[in-house]
């Protein structure tokens, strides 16, 4: 080898470069600078207004962590340590917050992060597990709070443009986009009991985003995203949002009251499962209770005759306007009204319809 160059040698030393692990790396003859930086050009239209949107509607997002406390018995210490966390939104600026109810089931102490990062203890005004949804409170100053902007659910067409924020994975402050696939969509809450008129979209929710809004392209609120259809637990285009005029009636009930409370026609139903075995649709009064509006009304229950033979009640079919297959329904039909509110009631009874008015009475 001595006196003899390799022809990698030759070719390095001929363009100033060498060869370093099988890399060519340039030698001081050759210089080089950043490139240029193109022109952007102006944003498009569509692309403003989703940073305007966010702009305007992201302070209203919070960040919830649940926490459990854990005790040491021998040494008589509590610590606090955080068990999940999720999205919630400021619903005015006396610090109420509202998140899904499973975003703070089973914890014993919640902590909520506003979006200029400042972080307040929390308790809990009332829940909604049928509706999975729940409120709570903070301390906060009024200055700190931002609202969010109330839309409607009752107008909404599918193919319209919607908006998510929330905090997906524990990354706060998340923006995705997408469209409502359907409307009228049923699911079950933790409670098992239906939440109706549920809103499905394509915008990507992941664990971490229940809780958090659902916007229309003028950033009002119109859901609230609570579960998603997926094989993998993780986004597969399929997320669902519990409409906004449920939300606008039943949050100022938990403020108020701390539960719902459904009003009754005072009566007693018979279960759903015997009334389907009966091939009966609706829901099958067993029994009336005195004094009840129902009884004023001239509902009757199931009875029996001299002989032992069943004589079934009047079967509750529609409640001012709603139809009533079930004994959900009819829950889910009074769920809106109030005690001594007057509603409108059509029972079948004997093979012929009946139309009578019932004075709600007490939440049984």
């Amino acid at each position: 080898m001595r006196g003899r160059l390799s022809r990698w040698t030759i070719a390095a030393a001929g363009v100033g470069a060498t060869l370093i692990g099988g890399f060519w790396c340039a030698g001081s003859a050759q210089v080089t600078e950043p490139r240029a930086v193109a022109p952007r050009g102006a944003l498009e239209d569509d692309e403003r207004a989703t940073i305007h949107l966010f702009e305007r509607s992201s302070p209203a997002v919070v960040f919830i962590t649940s926490i459990d406390v854990r005790r040491d018995y021998f040494s008589l210490r509590a610590t606090q340590v955080p068990r999940g966390s999720g999205t919630g939104f400021v619903w005015d600026r006396t610090g109420h917050v509202v998140t899904n109810f499973h975003v703070i089931a089973n914890a014993e102490a919640f902590q909520v992060t506003l979006a200029d990062r400042s972080s307040w203890q929390a308790r809990v005004v009332g829940i909604a597990p049928e509706k999975d949804l729940a409120v709570l409170r903070i301390g906060a100053p009024r200055e700190r709070l931002e609202p969010i902007a109330i839309g409607s659910s009752a107008d909404l067409l599918v193919g319209q443009k919607v908006y998510a924020i929330g905090n997906p994975f524990g990354l706060d402050q998340t923006l995705t986009t997408g469209v409502i696939s359907a409307l009228g969509r049923e699911i079950d809450s933790m409670a098992g009991f239906p939440i109706r008129e549920v809103i499905q979209t394509d915008a990507a929710i992941n664990p971490g985003n229940s809780g958090g809004p659902l916007l229309d392209s003028a950033g009002r609120l119109i859901g609230v995203n609570t579960q998603i259809i997926s094989p993998s637990g993780a986004y597969a285009g399929i997320g669902f949002a519990i409409p906004v005029d449920t939300v606008n009636w039943v949050v100022p009930t938990l403020i108020e009251k701390g539960r719902l409370e459904r009003p009754t026609l005072g009566i007693t139903m018979v279960p759903a499962d015997r009334v389907r075995g009966l091939e009966l649709e609706g829901a099958l009064i067993v029994e009336v209770t005195r004094g009840s509006g129902a009884e004023r009304a001239g509902l009757r229950g199931t009875s029996r005759d001299r002989d032992g033979r069943i004589i079934l009640g009047d079967v509750v079919v529609e409640v001012e306007g709603l139809p009533i297959r079930s004994t959900d329904d009819l829950a889910l039909g009074l769920e809106r009204f109030r005690e001594g509110d007057v509603v409108t009631v059509v029972v079948e009874r004997e093979g012929r319809r009946r139309t009578v008015e019932v004075r709600l009475g007490p939440a049984g």
